[in-house]
């Protein structure tokens, strides 16, 4: 018996080993701890990066994390990239960064405050830094995007570079979605031929939560629809030969699954760097949770048929295996 005493010790130390670190094969769901939204996915220097909203009450809603991976299993934060403090003009409501990598210099794209009217200050805003875990400040000491424009309201930016190295922002909230072309250092816009500089680019079922990228030619455009405080909260997607579309819906890819989820929405997409390998970070509220801020950060693969169009997202408890992007 004494013999067998620590064998079952080592047992029973085994058995409460969490799973992860037990095998460190997935990453699991949620990657992390805490309460996090809108989560804006990139690789950087072989490294994954998230960045997302924290996600609680609009007052508390003054700082960013940030979450760094080599293999999308094990996972360090940053606390506090960037908060209010840096940012004199934003006192609430941070939301949905787009982070970007421009010669040498990281740029923070955000949206501040919630405005609901021109008549407001806020609206999307820049940070800048060395490195991606920051710390960031302030850009522009005003927002780039301070006004409604076709109906848009300024959240929920997304900044995709183009083919030709061209760079956009899309963006937008209560139901309508513009692009507009990004001068050479971020401080404001090109007009577009005809001489606008914020053109509306609206698909049908568009609510929020804009996302492009490329794959194949082709250009995904990508978006969340229902509310987002509810169990309907969905993306859905469409394709075109532009940025500037025509967007015709193809229909739902990720949506609720009431015995893993619900209100799964609002993500971006990674790549793995020269891999046609792709998956879909997203939040969602864990099934039995009805608190509306109670959403945590996911990932899952994101697969394609042999026509180009995305097949429907399965949404997993154990994530992703590991994979390094090299």
């Amino acid at each position: 018996m004494k013999k067998l005493l620590p064998l079952l010790c080592l047992a029973l130390f085994a058995c409460n080993v969490p799973r992860q670190t037990q095998t460190a094969k997935t990453s699991g769901n949620p990657l992390f701890p805490g309460w996090y939204a809108d989560p804006e996915g990139i690789v950087f220097d072989n490294t994954y990066w998230i960045f997302p909203t924290f996600s609680a009450p609009y007052e508390q809603q003054v700082f960013f994390d940030a979450f760094a991976s080599k293999d999308l299993v094990s996972w360090q934060k940053h606390e506090k990239v960037l908060d209010t403090a840096a940012v004199k003009w934003a006192r609430r409501a941070l939301w949905a960064p787009s982070v970007t990598h421009k010669n040498g210099k990281y740029y923070f794209f955000f949206g501040a405050n919630d405005i609901q009217s021109d008549r407001e200050e806020g609206g999307i805003g820049v940070a800048v830094a060395d490195k991606p875990e920051g710390p960031y400040k302030d850009y522009l000491g005003k927002p780039l995007i301070d006004k409604f424009h076709n109906g848009a309201q300024p959240i929920d930016q997304f900044v995709f570079k183009d083919k030709d190295g061209a760079y956009y922002i899309i963006y937008g909230g209560w139901r309508h979605c513009n692009i507009a072309k990004l001068n050479h250092d971020f401080t404001g816009f090109i007009p577009f031929a005809d001489g606008k500089i914020f053109k509306e680019i609206t698909p049908e079922g568009y609510v929020e939560g804009p996302v492009m990228f490329m794959r194949n030619g082709k250009y995904y455009f990508m978006w969340s629809e229902g509310g987002w405080t509810g169990p309907d909260y969905s993306v859905a997607y469409a394709m075109a030969d532009s940025p500037f579309g025509p967007f015709k819906r193809e229909g739902k890819i990720l949506q609720q699954d009431p015995e893993i989820g619900n209100g799964a929405g609002h993500h971006s997409v990674i790549r793995v760097p020269g891999k046609d390998e792709w998956y879909i970070v997203y939040h969602r509220r864990p099934s039995g949770q009805t608190d509306g801020n109670a959403r945590a950060t996911c990932i899952d693969k994101m697969y394609f048929d042999a026509n180009g169009f995305i097949l429907p997202v399965v949404m997993t408890h154990s994530g992703v295996e590991a994979n390094r992007p090299r």
